[in-house]
């Protein structure tokens, strides 16, 4: 009896991939990269538009939360992200005696800012203000770029954090080095191939160190800052730990040192 011959499964005459022969000509490459561009100008324009108008409204809110105790190590350590690196109890002990934050932002470049902690008297350190300066960087070429009439260059619209923008140290002028917690904890690491730290250490080597590997300065600026007043009540949590992590770094240190929680709220339903 003859072999049979294996029927085709439907469709086996159909090109395995459709869309791989999909080609782009320079012209068509060229729209795409001025349409981009004109989108990019228009953000950053909005931007700036709606940090201006915001201002007043953090300011406002500024004056109010000063009046709230401990209203900014609530609002931080309810980041699970934030709250992560600052596990150690000396650390949450310090930011107890943290009585404002600010977001200073460039009015040109509201991309880069710098965070400020203000601090009341504390056994700790000096300082009445911690900061970290994120500065833009313009590229080599951007010397012979004309600004339009917003200012704005195309150096400006191709923007990068990773390559644009240096943050600075900051020194902190530790009253004792028994209080010194970022000699006590300090970042560790073991791969120096490896940007990131095997372990982080403190919280406050994030003013010391240039260097923020876990980008709290982002977080601290674009998530908590914003949403302070949600976080303060426990609305949000921020991050992407799962629940047994947020168990764990959920801490009885906190209770310790009795930040005076409010008691969370149910989350905003969509």
């Amino acid at each position: 009896m003859a072999q049979g011959t294996k029927r085709a499964s439907p469709g086996a005459d159909v090109e395995k991939n459709p869309l791989a022969d999909v080609e782009l000509n320079d012209e068509q490459a060229a729209k795409l990269q001025a349409v981009t561009k004109e989108m990019s100008r228009v953000e950053l324009l909005l931007e700036r538009r709606a940090q201006e108008k915001l201002r007043p409204v953090y300011e406002k809110r500024r004056e109010i939360c000063k009046n709230i105790s401990k209203f900014w190590p609530v609002a931080l350590l309810n980041h699970q992200m934030f709250a992560l690196h600052a596990q150690h109890q000396t650390d949450q002990v310090a930011l107890s005696y943290l009585e404002d934050l600010w977001i200073e932002r460039d009015p040109k470049e509201p991309r880069v800012f710098t965070v400020e902690f203000y601090f009341k008297e504390n056994p700790y350190f000096s300082n009445s203000v911690l900061k970290k300066e994120y500065k833009y960087i313009p590229p080599p070429s951007a010397a012979n770029e004309v600004p339009d009439e917003d200012g704005i260059t195309d150096s400006v619209l191709d923007f990068s954090w990773e390559r644009d923008v240096e943050a600075v140290a900051f020194k902190i002028d530790w009253k004792d080095d028994s209080k010194n917690l970022t000699k006590l904890y300090p970042r560790e690491t073991t791969d120096p191939d490896d940007d990131m730290p095997s372990e982080g250490g403190s919280f406050f080597n994030y003013f010391e160190s240039a260097e923020d590997p876990y980008d709290l300065g982002v977080l601290i600026a674009n998530e908590v800052f914003p949403e302070a007043i949600d976080y303060f009540l426990g609305n949000m949590s921020g991050g992407d730990l799962d629940d047994s992590e947020d168990e764990d770094s959920g801490d009885s240190d906190e209770d310790e040192i009795d930040l005076e929680k409010p008691k969370p709220k149910k989350p905003k339903t969509a």
